[in-house]
């Protein structure tokens, strides 16, 4: 898939950088501070070069006749590559960082994909159903199964549990809590199968997604884990970042209902899923157990309209906490669409295959 982004040349990529270093600017001052690097960078060819990062909705112009200035436009920020490894060697508390909620954000989070990018997704779809087509109903539930065990391995993982997958497959099979282990770890495991069971009987009421239904999957993701029912009340920190989310009930009950509007409008089915498990990891609306629910309900979205569902099976815990990080601190989506899409492809290649 090509990225808008590979389209640029390095003059694009440098006036980019000099916006974002200069936050507002001018065309005279772009081409002056181009001349050292481009010295044959002409007015014209800034205007035009311009012009193409305003079609890919990069920068915004403001102001009008010589008083004009570009600046980056919210989209660029959103959608931008980071350098995921140079950004993490700087600590949490010298990295230049958004460290509250910013309730502009939702407002944001549109065209998620690219037109090549959503063929490519179309291509996984379109896999994906014909392999269900042809399997039979037991090869089904087995292969369901199958993915119910590693996702809820997986997805307890992110969270610290310490099962193996082969222990998280016995205690589903045959509910024998493996040695050596806390109670705990097994009741977010089990927790984990008995939310996508309901899921699964359920599918039909998460094309629309709301707060309650949000609530329901929290409620059975942490049943018996002594984790407050409902919207949480006090404040929450989040290790490893300095972002603090919104502590005052209302405002994380205004921001959950504004990202459900969000979702429900969206029109793009996996726009919908990463939307919804980005705002509920960045709203953390719960005590605990807010990422566990937004991957849940997402792969909830994707089952109610016949796409894969997610097993996570091959992301690292680590990379995920990075991508979800990055989303905190700069609004930036990018590292977790990325894993969100190497996810839906190993799905695709590894479940409900035909031979």
């Amino acid at each position: 898939m090509e990225s808008k982004f590979n389209k640029l040349n390095k003059r694009q990529e440098t006036i980019l950088d000099l916006i974002d270093k200069r936050f507002k600017i001018s065309v005279s001052g772009i081409v002056l501070d181009l001349a050292q690097k481009f010295p044959r960078a002409s007015r014209i060819t800034v205007i035009r070069d311009l012009n193409q990062l305003l079609k890919f909705n990069f920068i915004s112009r403001i102001g009008k006749g010589r008083s004009v200035v570009y600046q980056l436009s919210n989209q660029y920020n959103l959608l931008k590559p980071i350098d995921v490894d140079k950004y993490f060697k700087i600590g949490p508390d010298q990295r230049e960082a958004k460290k509250s909620f910013d309730f502009e954000i939702a407002g944001i989070l549109k065209n998620i994909f690219i037109p090549d990018e959503e063929k490519h997704l179309a291509q996984l779809v379109s896999e994906y159903q014909k392999n269900i087509k042809k399997l039979p109903e037991i090869n089904f539930k087995r292969e369901f199964e199958r993915l119910v065990i590693e996702l809820s391995w997986k997805s307890s993982a992110i969270e610290g549990n310490t099962y193996t997958l082969l222990e998280t497959e016995f205690l589903i099979k045959h509910n024998k809590e493996a040695q050596g282990h806390k109670k705990e770890e097994a009741i977010m495991i089990l927790n984990h199968k008995r939310t996508l069971d309901y899921i699964r009987k359920n599918l039909a009421i998460f094309k629309k997604i709301t707060i309650s239904k949000l609530e329901d999957i929290h409620f059975l993701l942490t049943k018996d884990l002594k984790i407050g029912k409902g919207l949480r009340k006090s404040p929450v920190g989040i290790t490893g970042t300095a972002y603090r989310p919104l502590d005052n009930v209302f405002q994380i009950r205004e921001a959950l209902e504004q990202s459900c509007k969000i979702v429900n409008q969206e029109k793009n089915i996996f726009a919908k899923a990463i939307i919804l498990m980005a705002m509920v990891a960045y709203i953390q609306p719960f005590d605990d157990g807010n990422k566990r629910t937004g991957r849940l309900v997402a792969n909830a979205i994707l089952m109610a309209y016949n796409n894969c569902p997610l097993s996570y099976r091959s992301v690292s815990e680590e990379e995920y906490k990075k991508a979800v990080i990055l989303f905190y601190e700069q609004n930036n989506i990018s590292y977790f669409k990325e894993l969100f899409v190497e996810q839906l492809e190993f799905a695709v290649k590894n479940y409900f295959l035909t031979k």
